[in-house]
């Protein structure tokens, strides 16, 4: 039975390389690529296996050559690869970012699309987690109730209208202060800030913490954490 045709030469390689370094995007490859290069390997080593056994000076030359060539071979495969999944991950990134696959998808081999498959979701379940943290403090900052103006009709004098603001201020601060809830924590939490610029965090699992209730039904509505019945 005759051995498959091998595809790959050394300037085949060479060529291949320079595509992939000057064009942007992915170039395509044969769908027996990786079976030829295994070929082509095979083969270069046989032959220097078949160099090896020979002796004189003209077989040493001819076996440093061969041995050069396969080192040669061996970096221009690795600055290949190394360029092409510097691309891939490119690409997984618009993926994540855009959810629908780049133009270039079809010129990936299939142990590539395993790697670009595996790239996109992780980075599209990283990017859902950071913006789900960064979208809680905006609503709550969305829940904040307009303030009131303290009324100021029957105001005698300047002092009256001072003293008073301060006392509603108080109680207020009082008010807030009061409603608050207890809750434990079902995941881990980065650090947050609230609708008055209070630092809150960063909470791990199972820490508990008494914190303004709006914040608190907003992290047990995401179900971050539980609330502690007092």
């Amino acid at each position: 039975m005759a051995e498959k045709e091998i595809n790959i030469t050394y300037e085949t390689l060479f060529d291949l390389l320079r595509r992939e370094k000057n064009r942007p995007e992915l170039q395509k490859l044969s769908d027996s690529f990786v079976d030829d290069l295994k070929g082509y390997i095979k083969e270069k080593n046989s032959i220097l296996k078949g160099q090896q056994i020979k002796i004189g000076d003209s077989a040493e030359i001819e076996k440093e050559n061969t041995e050069k060539q396969i080192d040669n071979i061996k970096s221009m495969l690795n600055n290949l690869f190394d360029r092409r999944q510097q691309k891939i991950v490119q690409m997984a990134i618009i993926k994540a970012k855009t959810s629908s696959n780049p133009d270039d998808c079809s010129a990936l081999l299939d142990e590539e699309k395993k790697l670009f498959d595996q790239l996109s979701d992780v980075l599209s379940s990283f990017r859902r987690g950071l913006l789900s943290e960064i979208y809680l403090v905006s609503e709550t900052d969305d829940k904040k109730q307009p303030e009131k103006e303290p009324e100021q009709q029957d105001k005698e004098t300047l002092e009256d209208v001072q003293e008073d603001k301060q006392e509603e201020q108080q109680e207020k601060q009082q008010e807030n202060d009061e409603k608050t809830k207890l809750i434990r924590f079902i995941h881990s939490v980065p650090r947050f800030v609230g609708r008055n610029l209070e630092v809150y965090g960063p909470f791990e699992e199972d820490d508990t913490a008494n914190l303004p209730e709006e914040i608190a039904d907003i992290l047990i509505m995401k179900q971050r954490a539980e609330q502690i019945k007092k």
